[in-house]
């Protein structure tokens, strides 16, 4: 099986799935009440004075089939209800909420997967040295401290001590040209929509508040990422197929890279692809902790706030993420090991 009827076939299993995370959420959503779940239907807070309309118009009292049928048209086209806890539609709060956090993850993966992935192979190729134990080491402390202590330790150094890298998205200055007509908003991620107004020092100033959360994600996230690959990689090196190139007389640095590496990185490809939806869905502590506005940080605001439409929206956006992930780390798989696009 080639690499494209892969790709399609794995593509054309998103429909079932997508059916069944739906049919799941609106299991959920059996348990509210016909009013309760007139929310969910809600483009207006003034509609909520016609509740018993709503109800009418979406068929709120008949079997679960019918409901099913309205709701999922609803959503089909972008309506996901009204967000009490923000005053706007959950739908134009996940718009609103997501690129701060998507920011943060275009920034922090990149270097998260570099380092976790050459600390990893280094570690393994020189198990038991110094360099092994270091490594090790480094890992144990990452993975051991709390997401909201490193995040106010660092907050606390290098903003509050140093005053160099202040937390939230942007400084006032910048703050108040970004939303002033002069700037356009093409993505309403910062560093991005600086570039594209030609607006240099938006740049630079977003990209000093990234610093510091960038900072506290790749630290606790790199050591957990390390651990796998190492790990994968002493597996790798101990297979026979590796054993056979060394005695082929193949140089060490061929051995490791074009052999040994290869396979260790399919573990690693499945938790880059969780830690990479897990972020997307949300980073709560350290949006908290820095201030950002972002995705994780709405949602657990409308949990506290009982705002059961956004809950539910944010359900849905965090299942399709997910799925999407899945079926990126599936192909690459397919590409890293052919053999599974036979299965």
């Amino acid at each position: 099986m080639g690499l494209v009827t892969y790709v399609v076939r794995r593509l054309l299993l998103l429909v079932p799935t997508m059916f069944g995370v739906t049919l799941l959420i609106f299991g959920l959503i059996q348990f509210f009440s016909p009013v309760e779940r007139a929310s969910l239907y809600v483009k207006d807070p003034r509609q909520m004075s016609s509740i018993e309309s709503i109800i009418e118009k979406y068929h709120l009292n008949d079997p679960p089939y019918i409901q099913y049928i309205y709701w999922l048209n609803e959503v089909l086209h972008g309506n996901l209800g009204w967000s009490k806890s923000v005053n706007m539609p959950v739908a134009q709060a996940i718009c609103e909420f997501l690129p701060a956090t998507v920011e943060l993850v275009i920034y922090s993966v990149p270097i998260i997967f570099v380092v976790g992935i050459w600390l990893g192979k280094i570690s393994a190729v020189h198990k038991d040295t110094a360099i092994d134990h270091i490594v090790r080491a480094f890992a144990i402390i990452g993975w051991s401290l709390p997401t909201f202590w490193s995040a106010i330790i660092l907050l606390a150094v290098f903003y509050g001590h140093l005053k160099i890298f202040p937390p939230e998205r942007l400084s006032i200055e910048a703050s108040l040209y970004v939303n002033s007509p002069s700037f356009i908003r093409y993505t309403r991620i910062n560093t991005i929509d600086a570039l594209l107004n030609g607006e240099l020092w938006i740049f630079f100033d977003a990209l000093r508040h990234l610093v510091l959360p960038v900072l506290n994600l790749t630290i606790v996230i790199v050591a957990i990422l390390m651990r796998v690959v190492r790990s994968s990689m002493l597996e790798a090196l101990s297979k026979t197929y590796v054993i056979a190139a060394r005695a082929k007389g193949l140089s060490e640095k061929e051995v490791i890279n074009k052999h040994a590496m290869r396979n260790a990185m399919i573990p690693a490809v499945t938790l880059a692809g969780a830690l990479v939806a897990g972020m997307l869905t949300g980073l709560v502590i350290t949006e908290t902790v820095f201030n950002i506005p972002g995705i994780g940080r709405w949602a657990v605001n409308a949990a506290i706030q009982l705002d059961i439409p956004a809950v539910l929206g944010f359900a849905l956006f965090a299942s399709l993420v997910y799925v999407i992930t899945n079926l990126v780390v599936d192909i690459l798989y397919a590409y890293i090991d052919p053999r599974i696009r036979l299965r």
